[in-house]
């Protein structure tokens, strides 16, 4: 196939970034990653049969028959070449990304909903799985590479899709994984510390989201949530159409809580009353982005509301499960301690003090230490047992990162919380704790049905746990 970069014609057989996928006739895209040089492995693309090499530093010997191109960011060109080899697939779909800390698979997910229930053809690439119309695509990232990120929205161009919605992810921007991609939309969800590991700063984490809004098109929409600290930040400098939305003050799309409970929330969106199977504040905002962009997109502002009565949370998000005897258990994947501290007052909207709490918390290993101390400090805050246990441990011993999270605890805190090591014990023991009334929340895992200990992945879900523990 012939592909124009850069001013040259190049005939080649395909493209990748990893040497160890490269064909005879590829075109191989050198870049610099967080783990390893894509530039150390020249050699070895063109021992594969690479023909044409794209890199920022060109190697001291070069081989007389490849051809190499030079250029500025080698990331960035990976992603426009992953465009134009594929066809441009972006440009031929109403893309729209959703970005910030918490909410961006709900509201992506519940977009591609939507749409679908309106009848249009539509993509969704998200944390939990990617779909191409009802065709679903395993996902292995928030935001997949450029070259199979490009190849899925040409999988949705040849479908017929119509829209595609997408999270983006902070890591996806810095690395220009996007880079190539035409939105129609943006949607900012909120920002609090995550991700903490990576970025070197709180500021750098917020920089990469915005500089998301910063490259967004004229034609474009950038649509904030208002009541977050740094919404109106995010829009300061796009060239899109600035829209806002918010559940305390004035914005183009306006929330107000009517009435709240466990299976769902009764609200207005613009003083249009709707009927929700979603529980909590943290979900009317949520909603209110969903209603936006949809009303952004072209759909009806009146039919909107109807739309949104009928969709449902999305697989470990808030998803609450009833036992014989009358306690909840509530599975969600809040995994920071503002997403944690969402879900536990969702809780308290509706119980009231009436029941206790018991929550089930954990925190992976090889990230952020940093938050383990305020995820158990937010549990105990908002709880009145807590179970702290194994999450993804990785590389690190369970134990070592349970005691990182009992060192935020209080004396006082430390009474109503305990240690198991064993996540299905913990969950088993919280579920024996809890008396009729009570709320057993599961947190942090959501739809994930693994556990990582040591580089392997061992089958762990923890719906599938509570469900054989409420079993009649």
């Amino acid at each position: 196939m012939k592909l124009t970069f850069a001013g040259q014609e190049l005939d080649v057989t395909g493209i990748h970034a990893d040497s160890r996928k490269i064909r005879p006739g590829y075109l191989f895209v050198a870049v610099k990653g967080v783990q390893s040089d894509g530039h150390d492995y020249i050699g070895k693309a063109i021992e594969n049969g690479a023909k044409v090499v794209v890199c920022r530093t060109l190697p001291g010997e070069r081989h007389p028959d490849v051809r190499y191109i030079q250029v500025a960011d080698s990331a960035e060109a990976l992603g426009e070449i992953a465009s134009l080899w594929n066809g441009e697939p972006s440009k031929k779909l109403q893309l729209v990304g959703v970005t910030g800390t918490n909410g961006k698979t709900t509201i992506a997910t519940l977009l591609y909903m939507m749409f679908r229930k309106s009848g249009y053809k539509t993509g969704l690439l998200s944390t939990v799985c990617n779909y191409v119309n009802d065709k679903a695509v395993p996902a292995t990232h928030t935001t997949p590479d450029a070259v199979e990120l490009n190849g899925l929205l040409a999988q949705m161009v040849e479908a017929g899709c119509d829209y595609a919605f997408m999270e983006i992810s902070s890591h996806s921007v810095v690395q220009k994984r996007i880079a190539g991609l035409q939105f129609k939309g943006g949607i900012f969800t909120n920002l609090t510390r995550d991700h903490l590991d990576y970025h070197p700063t709180f500021e750098d984490y917020r920089d990469a989201k915005k500089s998301f809004f910063d490259n967004l098109p004229a034609d474009a929409f950038a649509l904030t949530n208002k009541d977050d600290k740094n919404g109106l930040f995010m829009l300061q400098n796009t060239k899109a159409l600035k829209q806002t939305y918010s559940a305390l003050s004035l914005a183009d799309f306006k929330g107000k809580i009517i009435e709240t409970h466990l299976e769902g929330t009764v609200m207005s969106i613009n003083n249009r009353e709707v009927a929700t199977q979603f529980a909590g504040k943290f979900n009317v905002y949520n909603l209110l982005a969903v209603y936006g962009a949809a009303v952004l997109l072209g759909l009806n502002p009146d039919d909107a509301p109807v739309l949104l009565s009928t969709l449902h949370p999305v697989a470990g998000r808030f998803q609450t499960f009833r036992s014989p005897e009358g306690c909840t258990a509530i599975v969600d994947y809040a995994h920071t301690p503002d997403a944690l501290t969402n879900v536990l007052n969702a809780i308290h909207e509706v119980l009231s003090g009436r029941r206790n709490i018991i929550t089930v918390v954990g925190c992976g290993g090889n990230r952020d230490k940093g938050k383990r101390p305020l995820m158990a400090k937010e549990s105990a805050r908002w709880s009145d047992r807590v179970i702290l246990t194994s999450d993804n441990p990785r590389f690190e011993e369970p134990e070592s990162i349970i005691d990182d999270m009992f060192a935020g605890l209080s004396e006082e805190d430390m009474k109503k919380t305990i240690k198991i090591t064993d996540r299905r014990e913990a969950i088993r023991t919280a579920c024996l704790l809890a008396q009729t009334g009570d709320v057993v929340l599961i947190a942090g895992k959501g739809h994930e049905d693994y556990q990582e200990i040591k580089g392997v992945r061992y089958h762990f879900d923890d719906m599938e746990i509570v469900r054989e523990i409420f079993k009649p």
